[in-house]
């Protein structure tokens, strides 16, 4: 059980990274904070972030324990289009370019709450598109309804773990991201956000194009038996 807690508990960590690398708007408002006002108003924006992901991941969760029978029925579908979704995503992210809006936004004199509330909202703003975002991770990194609804109340442990990974993920992914832009803040220019965004578009279209081998890898082998 140990064990298969600290598994649960890193692709949790995995979704959580996952689906925060994206340099998308609410990403570029961490990063405008970061470098107009200071280091603390980034990594509060970015919990701001990963408290709301992490909120959404709960509801992702809990539309898996609502259609257990389904996604279990079509598992190795919906991961075949799980992975093609994060392909798409991947593309999507390679070929935006963050630098104008980047450019344009300029930081307000706000208090570390209003960081972290404002961001919030704007997180949840996106919930019709984020939930499924962060179903296709679940569905890459192999958290299934069985983490959720397994016998008794171990399947509830399991359950929290996913959560709490998922959080630390997250958190830890805007956290780095405030300090290493704090640390090269002088050196810092809005192009190298796109380096960035085509290196996530990168890992993340990898991760969906594994997924999708991986999955039909797993098929092939039960064909002839």
């Amino acid at each position: 059980m140990g064990f298969e807690i600290i598994e649960i508990l890193f692709r949790g960590i995995c979704v959580g990274i996952a689906a925060s690398i994206t340099v998308g708007p609410v990403a570029v408002l961490c990063i405008q904070r970061t470098l107009s006002k200071s280091r603390k108003s980034g990594i509060v924006s970015g919990i701001g972030v990963a408290c709301a992901d992490t909120f959404m991941a709960m509801a992702a969760f809990f539309f898996y324990s609502i259609l257990q029978t389904q996604i279990e029925q079509y598992n190795t579908l919906l991961r075949v289009v799980g992975g093609i979704f994060v392909v798409i995503v991947g593309v999507y992210i390679f070929s935006q370019n963050p630098v104008p809006q980047i450019r344009r936004n300029r930081a307000g004199k706000t208090s570390l709450w209003q960081d972290f509330a404002s961001i919030f909202g704007l997180t949840i703003a996106n919930f019709i598109m984020v939930v499924p975002y962060i179903l296709a991770f679940f569905a890459v990194f192999k958290i299934s309804s069985g983490d959720l609804t397994g016998e008794g109340f171990g399947g509830f442990v399991r359950a929290v773990f996913v959560i709490v990974g998922f959080f630390g993920g997250a958190a830890m992914w805007w956290t780095l991201l405030a300090f290493v832009l704090d640390l090269f803040r002088r050196r810092f220019r809005p192009r190298h956000m796109l380096t960035i965004n085509h290196v996530a578009g990168i890992v993340i279209g990898v991760l969906g194009i594994y997924t999708i081998l991986s999955t039909f890898f797993d098929i092939f082998p039960n064909v002839g038996h």
